[in-house]
């Protein structure tokens, strides 16, 4: 399952699009989206990386 992102606390930082090393994750309009979510290996690096605690995997 790929992560959620949560739209009002993402700034759009990018920390978690560079930490994910599947590419699962891209910027679109300053915010932090799931562009390819059947390569998400669920190691959760973007959610522990995200400083604004915007990403979960629930």
């Amino acid at each position: 399952m790929p992560p959620k992102i949560d739209l009002e606390k993402c700034t759009g930082c990018g920390t978690c699009v560079d930490t994910c090393p599947m590419g699962v994750l891209e910027l679109k309009d300053d915010k932090a989206y799931v562009a390819n979510p059947d390569e998400c290996t669920e190691c959760q690096a973007c959610e522990a990386a995200c400083p604004n605690n915007a990403i979960s995997f629930d």
